[in-house]
């Protein structure tokens, strides 16, 4: 099978089309013919510095959407010939940037019928970091108000869609450029970081996410009400965090995402309800994945970037 992989850590061009052997699905596992693959900032960033995977060669990849090809020994959940959409187990689960990919079946779920492939295999990985932020870490509830930094990203515009579905206020932070989009997801309020201090323009917040770290994560805490939480994606380097987080009496929460069966099952549940879809920034076939990483490596991308194979 063809695949992307690199044989060292560094910009791009480190990736290259390779021929692999097709792997085989073992007990619960089920193997994809993979028709669309997601490429997230995590993506790049193991490309850059190996990160969780100190292991060369490397295939990337999490998201994954695709046909079932054959199932392991002891599957009941899919058949060949099934549409199917997940996670691979983060993070070394990884290997979706390939044609085929083998992982644990009660990574995925029947991909929704109204949606595309390409569509699919840009959800999960972000889809799930979202929902399991808002959703698992945080509680929100209908009527609370959440603070979504970056919202026009990944992450961001489908953590705005799955906060009003569950009838949250939501406040975006983003460039100007990106407000008409934010409103159109839904969003109640967007504020242009680049013009407007967030922590003058919100307070009395019940949830912030936070995917930037920083100086964003330390501000954040001065916006939350007592008892409200900041989900982070990265981890922060403030010392006083905690003591300022017990002074103000709010929680803090690094979140790094987890493969999830029932979160997955509940993302196609908003997909097929059309309260949840993903904006795709660009597409580039498989062969061309150094494009698809440089182009996310700008910062300045809209949603997802996504890889099709044929």
């Amino acid at each position: 099978m063809r695949a992307i992989s690199q044989d060292e850590y560094g910009s791009p061009e480190v990736l290259r089309e390779v021929r692999l052997p097709r792997p085989a699905p073992g007990p619960s596992q089920i193997l994809v013919a993979v028709r669309a693959a997601g490429v997230n900032p995590t993506d790049w960033k193991h490309r850059a510095s190996g990160m969780f995977l100190n292991r060369l060669p490397l295939v990337l990849g999490w998201d994954v959407s695709g046909v079932v090809e054959a199932v392991g020994y002891g599957v009941t959940l899919f058949k060949p010939g099934d549409e199917v959409f997940g996670m691979l187990p983060y993070p070394y689960g990884v290997g979706a940037h390939a044609e085929f990919v083998t992982g644990p079946a009660r990574a995925f779920t029947h991909k929704p019928a109204a949606v595309d492939h390409v569509q699919a295999g840009a959800l999960p990985l972000a889809a799930l970091t979202a929902r399991q932020a808002i959703v698992d870490t945080a509680d929100v509830r209908p009527g609370q108000r959440v603070l979504i930094h970056a919202a026009a990203g990944g992450v961001g515009h489908l953590a705005v869609q799955i906060a009003k579905s569950l009838g949250a206020y939501v406040i975006g932070t983003a460039s100007a450029p990106k407000h008409d989009f934010l409103r159109s997801l839904g969003a109640d309020e967007v504020i242009d970081y680049r013009t407007t201090d967030f922590v003058d323009a919100v307070q009395d917040i019940d949830m912030v996410l936070d995917p930037l770290s920083g100086e964003t994560r330390a501000r954040s805490l001065d916006v939350l009400r007592p008892g409200g939480v900041l989900v982070s994606l990265l981890p922060g380097d403030a010392p006083d965090e905690a003591e300022r987080a017990a002074r103000l009496g709010v929680r803090v929460e690094t979140l790094l995402v987890e493969a999830d069966h029932a979160g997955m099952r509940a993302v196609a549940e908003l997909v097929e309800a059309g309260r949840l879809r993903a904006h795709i920034e660009a597409t580039f076939p498989l062969a061309e994945a150094a494009k698809a990483h440089a182009l996310g490596e700008t910062d300045r991308t809209t949603g997802k970037i996504v890889l099709v194979v044929e």
